[in-house]
């Protein structure tokens, strides 16, 4: 089914205007009728997508996890799993970061609530706990998985906030060599 292009670039000027207003506001305090005017659409064609800010946050949150997901996934898919068989231009996460460069800035910005943190958090967490093998793990090294998803998930973001931090400046090529060799050190997920 072919997706009609008015759609797309309606969602994607409410995302556009969303991330410029997020760059100085809360999400509660922007309304739909100055997300419609920044983003130059009626609010009959808002109503027609979304019902709310929140929605169009949600739906964009979604994207990007997905997306985020996929490039954390790839090195393993191709190498089926075998840490050893990844090489450092495998990786893609930092790829999907600098993709997505403006939505990362607000929620790793220390001005901004947590609660974009803990959203990405949450979210990141999920498909870190489908990607392991819980009875395995739990079996045999006696550790409580929800701890193990936690570390992970915050060693992946704290490595993104670090970048933050330092404006993205380090290149991409040189945190792929980093996170390899982290990730080389020792792989939680695949304990054997």
């Amino acid at each position: 089914m072919k997706k009609d292009l008015r759609i797309i670039k309606t969602k994607e000027s409410l995302r556009h205007a969303l991330i410029s207003l997020l760059k100085t506001k809360s999400i509660e305090t922007i309304s739909i009728a100055e997300l419609c005017r920044l983003a130059q659409i009626n609010r009959g064609t808002f109503y027609l997508h979304y019902k709310d800010v929140h929605e169009v946050f949600k739906e964009y949150l979604d994207v990007i996890v997905e997306d985020l997901r996929k490039s954390y996934e790839e090195p393993y898919y191709k190498t089926n799993y075998k840490i050893k068989d990844i090489t450092a231009d495998m990786i893609k996460i930092f790829h999907h970061v600098k993709k997505y460069q403006d939505f990362y800035q607000i929620i790793f910005d220390e001005r901004i609530p947590m609660m974009y943190y803990y959203l990405l958090f949450d979210t990141v967490r999920t498909f870190m706990r489908d990607s392991i093998e819980e009875g395995l793990l739990a079996a045999q090294h006696e550790l409580k998985v929800d701890y193990l998803i936690s570390y992970q998930t915050n060693a992946i973001l704290g490595i993104l906030i670090e970048w933050h931090r330092q404006e993205y400046k380090t290149s991409i090529t040189e945190l792929n060599k980093q996170l390899f060799m982290i990730i080389s050190i020792h792989d939680p997920f695949r304990m054997q």
